[in-house]
């Protein structure tokens, strides 16, 4: 067995992601046969003596055969209603699923609010680390009946990722529809099972599957995106079939196994990378570009080609290199009106009150260069 999967199957405190189409069936709503036989494996895990956050999507597939809704809405505001319906019944289910052994659960609704913030980060961090010394199971999703397009998470995995970061995890597991990630679409016979990611190396160039269900929000993309976030904050993931969820939970030797970065990240410089919402972006210079990710340089005037976005100084902002990849996140140090006048010119052609960094090293992280995945 891998470091990898040892580490998660060992781990003292995980977060389980499970995907709305484990939980329910297209027409028929939420499927309880599907939800005990998850509830089962958790409930070993926790038994054990592990600490364990849920974070479960299905509360609009919950909600949709009360409703007589036969497919997934596709504006707002049904989604809003039947979430606001299927959030009731799922909570309920997982209650009376997890009473079977005599372990109590606590909802937790999120918005992207109370993430992104850094107030709310912490306040939400309190309530998690409370349940679980309480010996309660939290279940999360995000909380689609207030959610709006600008402040929703998009998907559950990313959720998760930062659900695991937020309490400290050990790991994090993300159980699907599909059993593992594949070199292609896993329903072509001629693809390969990808068992272990070491790095980014692994999966680079790599063509990515949807799910086909209609029901999720996230697919194969979104996975993979909170499996890469997770790992390069320092937590390990394993991404396995929920059918599989007994042998994830336990031995963990199924599915894909994402090495986790040497270090992990502080809680400030993960919610600077991955969590905050960036207001703008600075476009930079290959000689920009290799200071800051390379050398772990603060970003000077000089190596700013361009600017993007409406932000003022102390708001959080995106840097790119040449070929428009967000390289790393920072916090600049001017308002969007200032820089025009500064970028390209060296630090001591600028007037005094310009002569800083504009984005301080230590306020800024540098990300992995991303691949496109399609």
């Amino acid at each position: 067995m891998s470091n990898t999967r040892q580490a998660i199957a060992t781990a003292k405190r995980l977060v389980v992601k499970v995907g709305s189409t484990a939980l329910t069936t297209a027409g028929d709503g939420l499927d309880v046969s599907r939800l005990d036989a998850l509830v089962d494996a958790v409930a070993a895990r926790v038994t054990g003596g592990s600490q364990l956050v849920l974070v479960s999507s299905g509360a609009i597939g919950a909600g949709l055969a009360p409703l007589a809704l036969g497919t997934r809405p596709r504006d707002l505001a049904t989604q809003q209603a039947a979430a606001s319906v299927g959030q009731l019944a799922l909570a309920h289910a997982y209650a009376e699923s997890f009473g079977r052994y005599a372990l109590t659960v606590g909802q937790v609704l999120l918005t992207s609010d109370d993430v992104v913030r850094r107030a709310h980060y912490r306040n939400a961090e309190r309530t998690f680390s409370r349940l679980l010394a309480l010996g309660a199971v939290p279940v999360v999703n995000e909380n689609d009946t207030v959610a709006t397009e600008e402040i929703r998470f998009g998907d559950n995995d990313r959720l998760a990722a930062l659900v695991a970061h937020l309490i400290g995890a050990d790991g994090l597991v993300l159980l699907s529809d599909v059993d593992a990630l594949y070199d292609g679409d896993p329903r072509d016979g001629a693809t390969r099972k990808v068992t272990e990611v070491t790095g980014e190396s692994d999966i680079e160039g790599l063509t990515v599957g949807m799910s086909s269900s209609g029901l999720g929000t996230g697919g194969m993309v979104s996975k993979l995106a909170a499996a890469r976030t997770a790992a390069a904050a320092g937590i390990p993931v394993l991404l396995a079939a929920a059918t599989e969820a007994s042998r994830a939970l336990a031995a963990a030797d199924v599915g894909t196994a994402f090495q986790a970065a040497g270090s992990r990240l502080s809680a400030r410089r993960f919610w600077l990378g991955y969590a905050a919402g960036a207001t703008g972006r600075l476009h930079l210079d290959d000689g920009a570009v290799a200071a800051v990710i390379g050398r772990r340089r603060s970003l000077l005037a000089a190596g700013v080609t361009g600017v993007d976005g409406d932000f003022q100084a102390g708001d959080v902002v995106d840097l790119v290199d040449p070929a428009q990849e967000v390289v790393a996140r920072g916090v600049v140090a001017f308002d969007v009106a200032e820089l025009p006048a500064m970028i390209g010119r060296s630090t001591h052609d600028l007037p005094a009150e310009h002569r800083r960094e504009v984005v301080h090293a230590d306020d800024l992280v540098p990300l992995r260069r991303s691949r496109s995945m399609r």
